[in-house]
């Protein structure tokens, strides 16, 4: 008896679709909704703008994206040169007093649930209020702070895998011409590892935007941000601004990552 073999093109072809259909059908769905006329989010009546209008002028809504956008912006961005610093000592320090406490005390956050980094943020935060008195109260400052906390330690692997794949032959090089420490990181390493520094900062954006729950452990009344409205929102009913909400961001990533391919393409060539 002859058994049929598996064509295996054709199978991984079709694993390959219905993965992309799982992913990407909510997502399609999400778009074609936000163009929904109706109040119901899952009954279509006519194609419309409406909820995109109705979205620019919910204050309270775009306030919140202000807010996540300035906290990712600026988590990210102090996240990146904090990482820098701590990847440097990891790398070139060699095996100094207390190395492996510093990287167990780097790494925590990539395995601590974040309930648990939230609720420890929280009680550090009280407790500091009530020895000096700083900070006062709970709003973007502490918010910042914590996103800062849990980022660093994403960034601070990626560049340090990074800076461990360098060529130290070329910082030797530098020193042997009269160039100083700090020059030559700043004119032979950062060019180097500049593109684990823009990985790191997109990744740690893209946490800083997306937390929810450490956020609501630290924030107030004075600092909600997106998530927050969002997941606040949604418990009540799904908003067809949203959708709409969804839309833009998920414009937003395509149009970043199409210029990001060109760019890549173009050096490539």
């Amino acid at each position: 008896m002859k058994l049929n073999r598996i064509h295996w093109p054709s199978l991984s072809a079709s694993t390959m679709v219905l993965g992309v259909l799982f992913l990407y059908t909510p997502i399609v769905t999400l778009i074609f909704y936000s163009f929904n006329g109706s109040e119901r989010v899952n009954v279509w009546s006519e194609f419309s703008v409406h909820w995109y209008v109705e979205l620019f002028a919910n204050e309270a809504l775009m306030s919140a994206v202000w807010t996540s956008l300035k906290l990712a912006v600026s988590s990210a961005t102090m996240a990146v040169f904090l990482g820098t610093l701590a990847s440097v000592a990891l790398t070139r320090c060699g095996h100094f007093k207390g190395r492996y406490l510093f990287m167990g005390m780097i790494t925590a956050p990539l395995v601590m649930p974040d309930v648990i980094t939230g609720l420890s943020m929280l009680l550090l935060f009280v407790n500091m209020n009530e020895l000096v008195n700083w900070p006062e109260g709970r709003g973007m400052l502490t918010i910042w702070i914590a996103h800062v906390t849990f980022c660093m330690a994403f960034v601070t692997i990626i560049i340090s895998s990074r800076l461990r794949d360098v060529d130290l032959r070329l910082e030797d090089a530098a020193r042997d011409l009269g160039a100083g420490t700090l020059t030559t990181f700043c004119t032979i390493t950062l060019p180097i590892i500049a593109p684990a520094l823009i990985a790191g900062w997109m990744l740690a954006f893209t946490l800083s935007l997306d937390d929810l729950v450490i956020a609501s452990f630290v924030s107030g009344p004075s600092a909600t941000t997106l998530p927050m409205v969002v997941f606040s929102s949604v418990r009540m009913g799904v908003s067809p601004q949203i959708n709409a909400l969804a839309t833009l961001m998920i414009l937003a990533v395509f149009i970043t990552s199409l210029l990001s391919y060109q760019l890549v393409k173009k050096k490539a060539n």
